[in-house]
C-alpha cells in the first residue's frame, strides 16, 4: 500500500510540476501576435479624398490599416515588414458591383447561355467560378457583389464561405443567390411546352410567391435580393427600345418590404419604360444597366438615393449581324445607354462601378470599364471612387474597405503609372493585398 501511495505521490507531483513550467511558459513575453505591415506609396489615391497625397506610409496591424502618415515624419516601427510601393500608385481595393461568377461569357458555339443548366455539373461550374474568382483578385479587385447563380442555386454562398474559410483564394463576396422573376420572364426558354424546364432564377407570380422567395432566398444566406423587371427587348414599330415587363408593382413592394425588413438591399434589372417605373415605385436599392432612362426617372432615381450600376462594357459587345432584328436591338441598346448615363451623371445620381462579367468572359479584362465611364464623362477620380467608396457605400460598409484610412479593412492594391492621367493603368495592377495578406506581388 505505501508502494502504490508513493507512486501516485510521485505522479501526481510530476503532473504539478509540468503544469507549474507550462504556465510559467504562458506567462513569459511573446512576439506581438500581429506584426506591423509598412507600405511605402509613392503616391496614394485613398479612395475618399478629392486629391492623392504623395510619400505615404501606410502601417497595417493584422488585417486592418492602423495609421497613414507622411514618410518623412514617420518611424516605423522595428521589426515591421517594408513594402516598397513608393515608385507606384497606391489605392484602395477595387470593388466590381456586378459580376456572375457562375458564367463565363457563354460561347454559343459552345452551347450558349442553356449548356450550364442542361450539360455542365454543378462540380464543373463550381470549379469555374473559383477561377473566376482567383482572377478578380488578381485583378485587384478585392470586392465583387455577385449578381445570382444562374441556375447554380446555392453555389455562390458556398464559395463566399470558402473564401472566408481561407480555402480557396477569392475577393470578399456579396451574394445575392437564385434571383428572381415571373412566368415568361427568364430563360431556358424555346422548348418543347410539353416539357417542364429548369429556369436560371426562382419564379414567382403574385406577392405572396415572391416574399417567400426573397424570405428563402434571405434564408439561405443573400446578402442582397436581384429581381427582374424587363426580361426580352426589341426594336418598337416606331424605331424604340421595348422591353418586357415582369413583376408587377405589388410583387416588387412585397420583395422590397420583405428585404428591407431583414436589413437587406434590393437590385433591380431593368432597362427601360414600365419594368423600371415599376422598380423605382416599388422602392428597389439599385438599377442595374438602365439603358434608357426618362428625366423624370433619373429626378426620381435622385430623390430616393437610387443607385445606378450601368455597366457599360458588356453592351458593346458580341452584337448580331446589323441586318438582323437582334443585331438592330444591340445596336439601339448601345445607343440609347451612352446619353443616359451622361444624364444621370450630370443629374447626380450615385453611381457605382459593375461590369456584368460572366456576361464578359473572365479571361478579359475586368478594368475595361474605366474608360468607357471616362469616355462617357466621369472623371477618372469619380470613376476611382465609383469602384472603390461609392460602392462601399451602396453595401453598406462604407469605412470598412474602398478605402484607405485608419481602421479599414487592408484592401491594398497598386499600378505602375498614374491613373488620373491615364485610366487604363487600372488594368495594370501589379500589387495585391487583401485582409493584410499579400497576394500578388
Amino acid at each position: 500500500m505505501k508502494c502504490i501511495w508513493w507512486l501516485g505521490t510521485l505522479c501526481l507531483a510530476l503532473i504539478l510540476t509540468a503544469a507549474a513550467q507550462e504556465q510559467e511558459g504562458e506567462s513569459a513575453p511573446r512576439p506581438a501576435l500581429h506584426a506591423f505591415t509598412a507600405i511605402r506609396a509613392g503616391t496614394l489615391i485613398d479612395g475618399k479624398s478629392d486629391t492623392p497625397r504623395h510619400d505615404q506610409i501606410i502601417l497595417i496591424r493584422g488585417n486592418r490599416i492602423d495609421s497613414i502618415s507622411d514618410a518623412a515624419s514617420t518611424k516605423i516601427p522595428a521589426g515591421a515588414n517594408v513594402i516598397d510601393l513608393s515608385h507606384a500608385t497606391v489605392l484602395p481595393g477595387l470593388i466590381d458591383s456586378h459580376t456572375h461568377i457562375f458564367l463565363q461569357g457563354e460561347d454559343p458555339a459552345e452551347g450558349g447561355y442553356d449548356a450550364n443548366i442542361l450539360k455542365y455539373p454543378l462540380a464543373l461550374r463550381t470549379a469555374r467560378a473559383t477561377v473566376s474568382a482567383r482572377r478578380a483578385l488578381e485583378q485587384g479587385f478585392t470586392t465583387l457583389r455577385d449578381l445570382e447563380t444562374e441556375g447554380a442555386g446555392y453555389g455562390d454562398v458556398g464559395i463566399k464561405e470558402a473564401i472566408e474559410g481561407g480555402y480557396i483564394p477569392g475577393p470578399r463576396l456579396f451574394v445575392v443567390t437564385l434571383a428572381i422573376s415571373t412566368t415568361g420572364g427568364y430563360p431556358l426558354e424555346g422548348y418543347a411546352p410539353e416539357l417542364t424546364m429548369p429556369k436560371g432564377v426562382q419564379i414567382i407570380d403574385g406577392p405572396v410567391e415572391a416574399r417567400k422567395a426573397a424570405r428563402e432566398q434571405l434564408d439561405h444566406g443573400a446578402d442582397w435580393i436581384k429581381v427582374y423587371m424587363t426580361h426580352r427587348s426589341w426594336v418598337g414599330k416606331n424605331g424604340e427600345l421595348v422591353s418586357q415587363p415582369t413583376l408587377t408593382l405589388e410583387e416588387i413592394k412585397a420583395i422590397v418590404d420583405e428585404t428591407h425588413g431583414w436589413g437587406k438591399k434590393v437590385a433591380c434589372h431593368a432597362y427601360n419604360g414600365i419594368g423600371l417605373q415599376r422598380a423605382l415605385d416599388g422602392g428597389c436599392d439599385s438599377i442595374e444597366h438602365g439603358l434608357q432612362m426618362t428625366d423624370a426617372q433619373i429626378a426620381q432615381m435622385v430623390k430616393q438615393g437610387t443607385w445606378y450600376c450601368p455597366t457599360l462594357s458588356v453592351y458593346y459587345l458580341d452584337w448580331a449581324p446589323a441586318d438582323t432584328p437582334a443585331g438592330q436591338r444591340d445596336r439601339l441598346r448601345a445607343s440609347l445607354h451612352g446619353p443616359t448615363f451622361r444624364k444621370a451623371l450630370q443629374a447626380g445620381v450615385k453611381i457605382v462601378f459593375g461590369t456584368d462579367m460572366g456576361g464578359i468572359p473572365w479571361t478579359e479584362p475586368i478594368a475595361q470599364e474605366f474608360p468607357r465611364m471616362v469616355e462617357l464623362g466621369m472623371s477618372p477620380m469619380d470613376a476611382i471612387k465609383a469602384a472603390t467608396s461609392r460602392a462601399a457605400d451602396m453595401l453598406d460598409v462604407a469605412g470598412q474597405i474602398g478605402v484607405v484610412a485608419p481602421g479599414a479593412f487592408a484592401d491594398i492594391v497598386a499600378v505602375p503609372g498614374d491613373p488620373l492621367h491615364d485610366i487604363t493603368q487600372l488594368g495594370k495592377v501589379q500589387f495585391v493585398m487583401k485582409d493584410g495578406k499579400v497576394f500578388k506581388q
